[in-house]
């Protein structure tokens, strides 16, 4: 008897398990059992590349993970800061949806609390609690991608905020609630 109940409690969780996972997007489920999660960004204030991975046999990597916060620091206050695991993920992701491996041009990445309030003074465009003060945000476009393939291709994901901005030529990425503009 007792048999019987544990072969229906792992029915169960099981079940539970499907549940969970019938929740997110195909290409998330596809994507991120890769045994390995790599990229290449390319900071396109500073000329700077770097291609790393950052996640290999289940494990976040510091080394690739450090390499990526320092491409995506504010440049303006060289502030290196550390970016939230899952943005990494989501752009993982978004290359997946895309069926590409390539290069993805940073525009910014983290910004200061000092550098997001001169560029509020600059420009309307500049959210005052932006998620880039959060290491939360990154505005990006890739080489070879339509902007407007790309930014349907993110909100697709429905992972965290996507904004289309295509007279600055760019997409903004986050890890907050699921949104665009």
């Amino acid at each position: 008897m007792l048999e019987r109940g544990l072969e229906r409690r792992h029915f169960l969780l099981g079940l539970g398990g499907l549940g969970v996972a019938a929740l997110l997007p195909m290409p998330a489920l596809a994507s991120l059992s890769a045994p390995v999660r790599k990229l290449n960004l390319h900071n396109l204030r500073t000329g700077e590349q770097v291609t790393a991975s950052f996640w290999e046999e289940g494990h976040y990597l510091d080394e690739g993970l450090n390499s990526f916060n320092r491409i995506m620091r504010d440049v303006r206050r060289n502030e290196v800061f550390p970016i939230d695991r899952a943005l990494y993920d989501q752009l993982f992701l978004l290359q997946h949806r895309l069926g590409r491996k390539g290069e993805i041009q940073i525009i910014s990445g983290y910004r200061a609390p000092e550098t997001n309030r001169m560029l509020q003074q600059r420009s309307k465009g500049v959210a005052k609690k932006s998620y880039h003060m959060l290491g939360q945000a990154v505005d990006l476009r890739m080489p070879g991608v339509v902007l407007a393939d790309l930014q349907r291709a993110a909100k697709q994901l429905r992972v965290g905020g996507v904004g289309y901005y295509p007279r600055s030529d760019f997409v903004h990425l986050d890890t907050g609630p699921v949104r665009s503009w």
